[in-house]
């Protein structure tokens, strides 16, 4: 440790010790310093004295080494047991989720138990909907979609009294999201928006710029793959995004048709929109991308997939969500080579930029033996400590705005405070509230639809058509 360094600690203690800065100022100045969360723990726990005596290493060096446990977890539940359906286990952030349910173990004594979930998020639910039916008790926390409240609701426990403080930090919109009845499904984790990303070093290279429109994207991405084939890599493609028949089409596809002003699949209120000139020559545009700038077998791609095209350094653009940065910088191949910004805008009129969003929320079931526990498990992992965690070491963004102003927030991941405006005045969110428990048969359809437009089965007019078809009788059931 320099002297310098020692010197920066040691009058961190002291002005801790003397009450000159709170406990959330020694979390912000000691992730600057590169201090490992033990020996932050250290100092918050003992006033400031003796934690020279810990090694300070880089925070990034091990997973969960940046958790820092917030105050007021209950620790008389010892001996209780928390199984929490959350990532898939193929997941890259697994490691850093494993690590926090270890600390939120030893801060509590309740074992909490890491259930891997699907990978798509349609199979998810379907089974989270079969435990739901036999009132299984098995799993006491679910990981949720944002838009799966309406869906969920009746299994939920209401959560705006036990943790009705810890919602007012979140964003309102999210929160007001997850409210179905008066009943609060759901606590948010960390939100999500559709990204472009883009090899910086290739661009540089071939003296390309950040694509503000889909049509130079195309070019772009052209120039980059041409060049690096003939350099001899056959496996370079331009762009690779999300393309299987599941949720994730949906996201996509609405980016695509909203972008060139073709409206958001159906209205606030309640009209079935998707069967228009502007959404139908989105979807033929992403037609061509199909075995030309993409794989041929793109239309199987989910985000992992798409995700190890890009890191395996064989694609100039990706398309994913905001983990895929910190995912990008555990790769030699995309390391420090990447860039990051808003997905690009189409031609027609009403074209803006458009990213669809995600995000994931954490309930109590009902049937769960353990809801007490369950609902500390909750309050922890949906703290801000732990979402600044989340956010510095896995680039996922967090759902409580003071936490995008903390400066090793833009240490880590220098674009997640510039998205703080996203979410505080809007990116583009599905058709979930107005389709309510209906949304999973609307978000069918159309994936189901628009997959066949991009595998050559269908024309973009003709699934148009036949989203248009079926959507209907549906909103009409739900009185629109």
């Amino acid at each position: 440790m320099t002297e310098q360094r020692t010197q920066a600690i040691s009058t961190l203690m002291d002005e801790f010790r003397r009450g000159n800065i709170s406990r959330r100022d020694v979390l912000r100045r000691g992730f600057v310093l590169g201090l490992s969360a033990p020996m932050i723990a250290t100092i918050l726990h003992t006033g400031g004295r003796s934690a020279l005596a810990q090694d300070a290493s880089p925070v990034s060096e091990t997973p969960g080494s940046t958790i820092v446990v917030p105050e007021g977890l209950r620790t008389d539940l010892t001996g209780s047991r928390v199984a929490a359906v959350l990532a898939e286990s193929s997941n890259p952030d697994r490691p850093w989720i494993e690590a926090a349910l270890a600390t939120f173990s030893d801060a509590t004594g309740i074992e909490a138990v890491f259930i891997p979930g699907e990978q798509s998020a349609t199979d998810r639910l379907a089974i989270y909907n079969q435990q739901f039916a036999a009132q299984s008790s098995d799993n006491d926390v679910y990981q949720i979609d944002v838009i799966w409240p309406g869906i969920v609701a009746e299994h939920a426990v209401d959560l705006s009294g036990p943790l009705g403080d810890l919602a007012k930090l979140h964003f309102e919109a999210i929160v007001k999201n997850n409210t179905v009845n008066d009943v609060l499904t759901g606590i948010p984790w960390f939100t999500d928006a559709g990204l472009l990303y883009w090899r910086q070093d290739l661009a540089d290279k071939y003296g390309v710029s950040e694509p503000t429109t889909w049509a130079e994207l195309e070019t772009a991405a052209q120039t980059v793959m041409d060049g690096e084939r003939g350099a001899g890599n056959p496996d370079f493609y331009g762009f690779v995004y999300q393309a299987n028949a599941y949720e994730g089409l949906t996201c996509n596809g609405l980016e695509w048709q909203v972008s060139n002003g073709g409206g958001t699949i159906i209205e606030s209120d309640g009209t079935v929109s998707v069967n228009n000139d502007q959404a139908i020559a989105a979807f033929d545009k992403a037609r061509t991308w199909v075995g030309g700038l993409s794989p041929e077998g793109i239309t199987t791609y989910q985000e992992a997939e798409s995700l190890n095209v890009f890191t395996a350094g064989n694609s100039m653009f990706l398309r994913n969500w905001p983990y895929a940065w910190a995912a990008s910088q555990d790769s030699p191949a995309t390391a420090g080579k990447i860039g990051v910004g808003v997905l690009p805008k189409g031609e027609g009129e009403g074209a803006r930029n458009a990213a669809t969003l995600g995000g994931w929320q954490l309930m109590v079931s009902k049937y769960s033996k353990n809801q007490d526990a369950g609902i500390e498990f909750v309050k922890y992992m949906c703290s801000p400590e732990v979402q600044l965690s989340y956010a510095v070491e896995r680039s996922h963004l967090p759902t409580i705005a003071s936490v995008y102003d903390a400066p090793e927030v833009a240490a880590a991941s220098e674009f997640i405070p510039r998205l703080k405006e996203v979410f505080q005045g809007g990116a583009v969110a599905r058709p979930s509230s107005v389709s309510a428990e209906e949304y999973n048969a609307i978000s069918t359809i159309y994936f189901t639809e628009l997959n066949q437009v991009l595998t050559g089965a269908k024309s973009g007019a003709d699934a148009a058509a036949a989203m248009e078809e079926q959507m209907k009788p549906i909103m009409e059931d739900l009185g629109y």
